[in-house]
């Protein structure tokens, strides 16, 4: 078996010249026989400026490469994709399969014995592991970490949850401009991730669940010492990964780990992202995420994790008592603890190991939740053939069983234009429905399922209202929002049917959202509905590619042709 530098060679039609050129040059960098003849290590480089999450980049690489080097093999630093929820025109979203097709290439076309991939930022964790998970080398995560806490006038804050609450505030005319622009400066006051269970979150989370990370990676402060030492650790791992060749992803992620991932992602107060990109990882794999399984898993396991958006606490309050180990401790029998890590231990030596924290609170007990039942429920009607997904754990207890009159709008475009409008016809027991904002509708599926309460209905005091749509909610944000409805209304799915004064029925307990319109009226609405073409936007290029091949959001939004066998 090949390793090292001598793994892959250009095919130049004689191998000992491609090694030959390939010392030759890499030599130029100033290494020693001795250095190139070891295992090699590849660490991804995600650091950018346009990307603030990822700014401790630098000093985890230079972390993991010292733990790399310690155990005798050799890191290569190289760069891909970066993506930042903020500056992703028109949505991250919209590049993360980009990011895991660019990072899946460049570990195989490069030669490495293991691979540390490092990010946070929303689609950044999940496009590396996709690609990770396809490549099927030996693999350790590590999390960028999140921010610590920001604060104004006595009270904690937090990107994004709190800018969500505080911009809802301004909206409203409750804050002034000069208070806004001082919260703006205070709302993210270090590198990392937002440090709320948000989507970077929740998918570092997962990580630890499914044991591609160490123990505690998920919630160390990214400013942190521990960071780093992590990142230092995590470099030995890989370094005897190289050694021994394995674990590789496929030899321990079985359908336990996915399955016990599923548990921490409702234990958490996870993101809805999440599902999104749990189920486009499984599907690089040869297991799957069953929408009823989840469901059902959400009723069986409880919220244990206080943390915002479903809670009061933030991510280093969360760390501090005890992380991941912990929080899987109190799940206790409701995981599969005989599932394996990438250090060859089970995730039951992890849970013996955790930390016992007198007095915290962040992590609660089976007995004493934060909510009886799991983050997240999976809907189902005649608006979700294929299901929708609400967070109810972050809605309004009163709005989760309501029937309301339909107030439509057509795109994001349409809304941004219209919510404001003081001759709106909407009042607060309305249903908000937007369409046209799917992974093909947008395109990307950007975050605006979090539709802006009405500006004349916020000034009179509305905080929360029932909102629709087929496009996806940053798992930072609160509200009664049903997200990601299957098929998306842009390939022609009931979303596109619905008309302003419909009457629209959401009952979570049941796991209902239905549209109250006969099915005749239905089906001559469906008849008239003008056939899809392809838009102006996706002539060309990586557009036309992701139009063609996008799949809808019970499949994770994967291209087609990238899951584990295929285009099928």
């Amino acid at each position: 078996m090949t390793e090292g530098l001598r793994k892959g060679l250009a095919s130049y039609g004689d191998a000992g010249f491609s090694l030959f050129l390939r010392k030759a040059f890499i030599k130029a960098m100033g290494y020693s026989d001795d250095a190139l003849d070891r295992p090699i290590v590849g660490i991804t480089n995600t650091y950018s400026d346009y990307n603030p999450c990822h700014g401790n980049v630098p000093d985890i690489i230079a972390a993991a490469k010292r733990g790399v080097m310690l155990s005798g093999a050799m890191p290569f630093a190289f760069p891909t994709i970066s993506i930042h929820e903020s500056f992703s025109h028109p949505t991250s979203m919209y590049l993360r399969n980009l990011m895991a097709m660019d990072t899946e290439e460049m570990i195989r076309a490069q030669p490495m014995d293991a691979i540390i991939v490092i990010g946070g930022c929303d689609k950044t964790l999940p496009a590396q592991i996709m690609a990770a998970v396809s490549a099927d080398l030996p693999t350790v995560v590590i999390p960028v970490g999140p921010m610590v806490v920001g604060h104004h006038k006595g009270e904690v804050l937090g990107a994004c949850t709190d800018c969500r609450r505080l911009w809802a505030k301004y909206r409203a005319g409750e804050i002034d401009d000069n208070e806004i622009e001082a919260v703006n400066g205070r709302l993210a006051p270090s590198v990392g991730t937002c440090m709320v269970m948000g989507t970077a979150s929740t998918m570092a989370c997962v990580s630890e669940a499914l044991g591609l990370s160490l123990p505690m990676s998920a919630t160390i402060p990214a400013p942190h010492a521990e960071r780093f030492r992590l990142a230092e650790a995590s470099g030995r791992v890989a370094a005897r990964m190289a050694k021994a060749k394995g674990p590789k992803p496929s030899e321990f992620l079985t359908e336990a780990s996915f399955r016990n991932a599923q548990v921490v992602l409702q234990a958490i107060g996870g993101s809805t992202n999440g599902l999104i990109h749990l189920t486009a990882i499984a599907n690089r794999t040869s297991h799957k995420i069953d929408l009823e399984a989840f469901d059902k898993l959400g009723r069986e396991v409880p919220v244990l994790v206080d943390l915002k958006p479903s809670g009061e606490h933030y991510m280093e309050h969360f760390h501090h008592a005890g992380g991941v180990p912990k929080l899987m401790a109190q799940l206790g029998d409701l995981l599969d603890l005989d599932a394996r890590t990438i250090e060859g231990r089970t995730l039951r030596e992890v849970v013996a190991a955790a930390e016992e924290v007198p007095g915290q609170d962040a992590i609660r007990d089976k007995q004493h939740p934060i909510k009886p039942e799991g983050s997240m429920a999976v809907l189902h009607g005649n608006l979700a053939p294929r299901g929708a997904v609400i967070k109810h754990a972050a809605a309004s207890p009163k709005l989760l069983q309501h029937t309301g009159r339909a107030v439509v709008f057509e795109s994001v475009e349409d809304m941004t234009l219209r919510i404001d409008d003081p001759e709106l016809d909407v009042n607060a027991d309305d249903v908000l429905v937007l369409r046209n904002a799917g992974p093909k509708g947008a395109p990307g599926m950007p975050e605006a399922g979090y539709l802006p309460i009405p500006k004349k209905l916020g000034r009179a005091g509305v905080k929360d209202m029932v909102r629709i749509s087929d496009a996806r909610m940053s798992g930072t944000a609160f509200g009664t929002i049903v997200l990601h409805i299957t098929p998306e209304a842009a390939v022609g799915g009931p979303l596109a049917l619905v008309k302003n004064g419909d009457r629209i029925r959401l009952d979570v307990e049941r796991r209902r959202i239905e549209l109250l319109v006969d099915e005749a009226e239905l089906n001559q609405r469906q008849t008239a509905l003008k056939p899809a073409t392809t838009p102006e936007w996706a002539q060309r290029g990586y557009a036309r590619l992701f139009n063609e091949t996008i799949l809808q959001a019970d499949e994770g939004c994967d291209f087609d042709f990238m899951r584990a066998n295929g285009k099928g």
